[in-house]
């Protein structure tokens, strides 16, 4: 079933009523034009401007949740780098937030040579696919957008539309480093795909639910998953760093190598909401694995601690040990990339489906 959480789409919708109803719709039968009025009261009007205040919701949840990580970020490889990271402000929380507004109001140049029509699209594709992305993923048994019953499915079907995305925009760009960047960047998300599908496959085997509520729920009653399927988790790990290009597999953006990647000819606004996403698609890779593997909100207190807080806090655990990966190792080559995914991951992915399908054969669960 396909809906809105409750609370959420009872406070939208009350707020949509308020705003459309009592404020410009009275405002508009008071200076007498009651056509336009009677325009704004009208239900169809009411929905479009219902479903776009969700989307600044969750877009300004994101946004929130994208500080916290890129603070997250900064103040570990400090430490982890023998220094104290960012200063300004609460533990250094502000930074990020001077240092969004200083790339925000950078100029924004297009390349003489490049094709401006996709090159302008490429960042709205490549922002609004990731928000979409967000809203497939629950908080908790209250808070969620969509509770598909092929929620799984769905997050992965989004998740699949950015190396097309990021190969679009390599291409638009007509330089030789976003080009390589774009297509280094499909060759690794494809290889790595499928070994991330098979460990969600072994999910499904043992829950018999796309639903991740039904897969929480399933963990609450009897064990997180991440134990009995340990190959698929730490199989899942590794792919969805990769499938996030997170270090030390961000060939796509090596600094070293390519400037910046499919992304070097991006500045600007452009530059600073495309870091963002990058970081959206973080969030929900970290998200993803707390709910499949870890219990998603399944935690002890629930009663003084409440579900959203577990669920965050797991997720922001997953992402540390990501940023502990990025201080520890460097990147990898292509081959080696490849060579992982096809000749490693592969394999033990298959493993962990059977193990799943004889826990399910024999009863255990």
């Amino acid at each position: 079933m396909s809906s809105v959480s409750i609370d959420l789409w009872g406070g939208m919708d009350a707020l949509t009523n308020w705003l459309m109803d009592d404020v410009l719709g009275a405002f508009f039968n008071w200076l007498g034009l009651h056509g336009f009025a009677d325009f704004l009261m009208s239900d169809t009007l009411g929905t479009v401007i219902m479903l776009l205040l969700i989307g600044i919701f969750v877009f300004i949840v994101g946004f929130l949740v994208d500080i916290t990580m890129i603070w997250q970020e900064r103040k570990m490889l400090g430490r982890l780098m023998d220094r104290r990271g960012t200063m300004v402000g609460p533990l250094g929380y502000f930074q990020n937030i001077a240092d969004g507004l200083k790339t925000f109001l950078k100029e924004t140049i297009i390349p003489e040579n490049a094709d401006e029509g996709v090159f302008n699209l490429v960042p709205v594709l490549y922002i609004g696919t990731s928000v979409l992305l967000l809203g497939t993923l629950p908080l908790s048994t209250q808070w969620y957008m969509s509770n598909s019953e092929l929620g799984v499915l769905l997050t992965f079907a989004i998740f699949c539309i950015a190396p097309f995305v990021i190969l679009l925009g390599g291409w638009a760009s007509n330089n030789k480093y976003t080009l390589i960047g774009g297509m280094r960047a499909a060759a690794q998300i494809i290889s790595y795909e499928i070994p991330l599908f098979l460990a969600v496959v072994s999910v499904i085997i043992l829950t018999g639910s796309m639903n991740y509520g039904d897969i929480v729920a399933w963990q609450q009653a009897n064990m997180w998953l991440g134990i009995p399927l340990i190959i698929g988790f730490i199989v899942f790990f590794i792919g969805i760093t990769a499938e996030a290009e997170r270090v030390p597999f961000d060939l796509p953006e090596a600094e070293a190598e390519l400037v910046e990647g499919w992304g070097t000819e991006y500045g600007g606004f452009r530059f600073g909401l495309m870091m963002l996403t990058d970081y959206f698609r973080g969030y929900a890779g970290c998200a993803v694995v707390a709910l499949l593997f870890l219990g998603g909100w399944d935690g002890p207190f629930p009663s003084i601690i409440p579900e959203e807080v577990w669920f965050l806090l797991k997720a922001f655990i997953v992402f540390a040990v990501m940023i502990w990966v990025r201080g520890a190792l460097p990147r990898v080559r292509t081959d080696q990339i490849l060579s992982i995914g096809w000749k490693r991951l592969l394999p033990l992915a298959a493993i962990n489906v059977f193990i799943a399908i004889a826990l399910k054969a024999t009863g255990v669960f």
